[in-house]
């Protein structure tokens, strides 16, 4: 999709997209996203906050007063907005800025769930603590088929409600949305950084979720969304207990969205990040951040989700999630590979297949690979723009599958 707005800042338009496809399920209005879009500062990231900040205040004191019904949609949009605030700060993970407005979103999307039915927060255990998620049951009697989701690099369990979580509720799944490691509920307050052996997580969320009566332990399917399209498959290689995976989008190489912006290939760029100094890969990146909006926001948050120090020590973290060494062919379930045709992290190049069509290629079992169109609004990263659409394709291809 042609950037409208932000024309020099790749990053600050994507985030901005984003909160436009949200408006599909009520997660944003589209004269709230462009009026607060217009008093930001492009690369200025305190703007960002300040903007996104005051029009997520505003909404949430109107909520306060209003009446039930106008009170859960204006939550529901604040909760995007104060989201949104802090996306940009985690650089400086001791900024006060981000638990403040970060807990703001998580309390404004509580009281939204208050007043749908069927669906409550849950504590998920885990490894002696506990992950923060959502269950959304659907509606009826007897035993119904479950999608476990999750979301990737930044996105929260509370986006999840619009990336499927609501339009699976409505057609007769039971969905459980978590924050697995290194994710917002576990990252901010519980200090959990990401871990590549993803099916360590889901095994437990399983345990959690099977342990419902109301779930068909037959009918079970994970969904990961943005780098959970490597960790989902990453964690179907090696749990027998998901009938299907999906992946939106489809990653075989995580790194993949690295090395593009980088000068060596892969494995000198593994050699480099992990060396105990290496003055010139340093003085590389500080001059990449400074021209690459997209590499900028991706070491500052990478470095507070992974637990890293340095930005060479994230990325030495980061080449760690990818399919490679046979995991992508273990996988024996069907697998969904959704794909965006100008994905601004995934896409490929001349010699190079996109990120989906290269775990497409290495699947063994039964596959599918969709993609979403420029004609279709629905090209870029998770297919923001058009969520209604993907939702529909996703879960026609649940219920033929399952």
């Amino acid at each position: 999709m042609k950037q409208l707005l932000f024309e020099d800042d790749a990053q600050f338009w994507f985030e901005t997209q984003r909160m436009f496809g949200h408006i599909s399920y009520g997660g944003a209005e589209f004269g709230e996203v462009v009026v607060t879009a217009s008093r930001i500062e492009p690369g200025d990231y305190d703007s960002w906050h300040d903007a996104w900040l005051s029009t997520a205040e505003r909404l949430a004191g109107e909520a306060a007063t209003a009446h039930p019904i106008s009170a859960r949609d204006a939550y529901l949009r604040a909760s995007t907005y104060y989201r949104a605030a802090e996306f940009f700060l985690h650089g400086n993970p001791d900024d006060p800025r981000i638990d403040y407005a970060y807990d703001r979103s998580v309390e404004c999307f509580h009281r939204v769930v208050e007043s749908l039915p069927g669906v409550e927060p849950v504590e998920i255990p885990y490894d002696g603590q506990v992950l923060h998620g959502y269950f959304y049951r659907a509606p009826g009697a007897g035993p119904r088929p479950l999608l476990v989701m999750h979301n990737g690099f930044d996105g929260s369990s509370e986006e999840l409600h619009f990336f499927g979580a609501a339009a699976g509720q409505e057609r007769g799944y039971h969905v459980l949305a978590f924050d697995g490691p290194g994710q917002p509920s576990a990252i901010h307050h519980s200090g959990l950084v990401f871990r590549t052996d993803w099916e360590h997580v889901v095994g437990q969320v399983l345990d959690f979720a099977l342990a419902d009566p109301g779930v068909d332990p037959a009918k079970v399917a994970l969904l990961g969304v943005s780098m959970g399209g490597v960790l989902a498959p990453r964690a179907a290689a090696f749990e027998p207990r998901l009938a299907a995976v999906v992946a939106v989008d489809g990653v075989f190489d995580a790194a993949g969205s690295v090395v593009g912006m980088l000068p060596w290939d892969r494995e000198e760029i593994v050699r480099r990040a992990n060396a105990a100094e290496d003055p010139e890969f340093d003085a590389l990146l500080a001059g990449g951040k400074a021209e690459n909006p997209v590499l900028r926001w991706a070491t500052g948050h990478g470095r507070y989700v992974m637990g890293a120090a340095t930005d060479r020590e994230f990325l030495a973290k980061y080449f760690e999630y990818h399919l490679d060494g046979g995991v992508a062919e273990r996988i024996t379930c069907p697998v969904l590979v959704c794909e965006a045709t100008d994905d601004l992290f995934f896409n490929g190049d001349a010699e190079t297949p996109s990120e989906p069509r290269r775990l497409y290629e290495r699947l063994t079992g039964p596959k599918t690979l969709l993609s979403f169109t420029t004609e279709e609004g629905a090209d870029a990263h998770c297919h923001v723009g058009a969520q209604r659409l993907a939702t529909a394709r996703i879960y026609d291809w649940l219920d033929d599958t399952l």
